[in-house]
């Protein structure tokens, strides 16, 4: 048996692995660098951290540290309640507006569990309190996720635009992230319509502050004198606040305090840095972050914990196992494989179809991490459009988010209250494998078949 096909299967194992006893993967795929790098490639261990992605490390600790004072501190909270406001309390609204959110959250930035993590039980505890769809507003937050996910300042967007930038394929960022958008945009749509939505346009608007519905005016609702509904944290109510009862909490929860506006300041000033001065996202972050720590230290203490550890895990072992991969040469050997099937239309909708596969069980970063660089050889050959296959790949292997097995679709499953969980659990994985066999052959259809790029 070859080293490059070594290699391949255990990646494959890694892969069963993580899905299957619940290990992260990040873990297994260092194991596996370890492992394969030295007994199978010969690499020392200086050759096996070649491969580590330092700049994504520090994106990815940067980012989420800054998120997780923003949550200490309550400023997203402040922001869904904003969010509520500015449609007027329209319910049928709502879940659009947790679609945007999360969307924003994400084009900034934020990974996109860490996003689903803020917004998801706040939307969910709106979906029992106005008898929304569970499946309609969870899936409405992760198709929002993954709308924004591919922002040139986002980890999706980084990991795959640098992947093209260094193998020196076309690529065009804004085609990249306006194909995710408008995937998304469009299943939120039809979702939308077929579980409920139309429906809510027939019923009432909450009040501006998102605290009352018109059936719950006579007082069971967050600021009534019924029982104020918890998150799955136990720290939320409904809207997001504490669990004070009345509108002390709602007005507390809905209040800009200093360290609030600081940190709208901070999130504001990332987004400017990156965007119009081409700073370093990561460091530009963790130098906020460390800002705002020193000036409420209470906030950094609660922050610290709630950095993304394990997707940092995660992301910084796949990408080192890949790049153990390439040292090998595995990746030229298996995307010539590909490229060998001879009919290279068909070859493109084999991979999108495999993107989609593993990423509905494990993590969409570690798919795109490990499918993306297996085509670049693919893609030199220049048969297909390289702009139009990365954005298909990229669309087909995060649409399916909203799979149970997936990080984002158990982020969703977790943060419902008040649901028959395991009903609530086969809706989603009954979503989650039509969009599989669905997205990615409409993905290829419109993006590959063309010949962008």
């Amino acid at each position: 048996m070859s080293p490059e096909l070594i290699s391949i299967l255990v990646l494959v194992v890694v892969f069963v692995i993580a899905t299957t006893r619940s290990v992260n993967m990040g873990a297994l795929a260092f194991a596996a660098a370890f492992a394969v790098g030295g007994l199978v490639a010969g690499l020392d261990a200086d050759g096996i951290f070649a491969g580590f992605p330092g700049d994504l490390f520090v994106v990815l600790v940067g980012v989420t540290y800054l998120f997780a004072i923003a949550r200490a501190n309550g400023t997203t909270d402040w922001l869904v309640h904003a969010a509520v406001r500015l449609v007027r309390g329209r319910v049928a609204l709502i879940p659009w507006v947790m679609f945007a959110l999360t969307g924003a959250l994400t084009a900034i930035g934020a990974v996109s569990p860490a996003a689903v993590a803020i917004v998801a039980p706040i939307a969910l505890s709106f979906a029992t309190r106005y008898g929304i769809s569970p499946l309609l507003m969870g899936a409405m937050v992760v198709h929002g996720a993954q709308a924004g996910g591919f922002s040139p300042i986002s980890i999706y967007g980084s990991i795959v635009n640098g992947i093209v930038e260094r193998e020196k394929l076309p690529g065009n960022e804004l085609v990249l992230f306006l194909a995710s958008l408008a995937a998304n945009l469009v299943i939120a749509g039809v979702v939308f319509v077929l579980f409920g939505g139309l429906k809510l346009w027939a019923r009432g608007a909450v009040d501006e502050r998102g605290e009352d519905s018109p059936e719950d005016a006579g007082g069971t609702g967050a600021g009534g004198a019924g029982k104020p509904e918890a998150s799955p944290g136990g720290t939320a109510t409904a809207t997001g606040v504490t669990t004070r009862p009345g509108t002390e909490a709602v007005a507390d929860s809905t209040r800009l305090t200093p360290s609030r506006t600081a940190t709208l300041t901070s999130l504001l000033a990332l987004v400017v840095a990156v965007l119009v001065f081409d700073l370093d996202a990561g460091l530009t972050a963790i130098t906020l972050a460390v800002i705002l720590s020193t000036a409420w230290p209470e906030d950094s203490r609660k922050a610290t914990g709630q950095i993304a550890w394990p997707t940092v895990l995660l992301i910084c072992g796949v990408l080192t196992y890949v790049g153990v991969l390439d040292e090998m040469g595995t990746i030229t050997w298996a995307g010539e494989g590909v490229g060998g099937i001879g009919i290279p239309l068909l070859a493109a909708l084999l991979l999108c179809y495999i993107g989609a596969l593993v990423s509905a069980f494990a993590s969409s970063v570690g798919i795109m991490g490990a499918l993306i660089p297996l085509a670049v050889p693919f893609l030199e050959r220049g048969e297909i459009g390289a702009i139009g296959m990365v954005a298909a790949l990229a669309v087909s292997a995060t649409v399916v988010d909203v799979s149970p097995f997936s990080t984002n679709g158990a982020l969703v499953l977790a943060a419902a209250p008040d649901v028959d969980r395991e009903r609530f659990f086969r809706q989603l994985m009954v979503y989650g494998g039509i969009v599989v066999a669905v997205v990615p052959a409409a993905a290829w259809l419109v993006m590959v078949v063309p010949g962008w790029g």
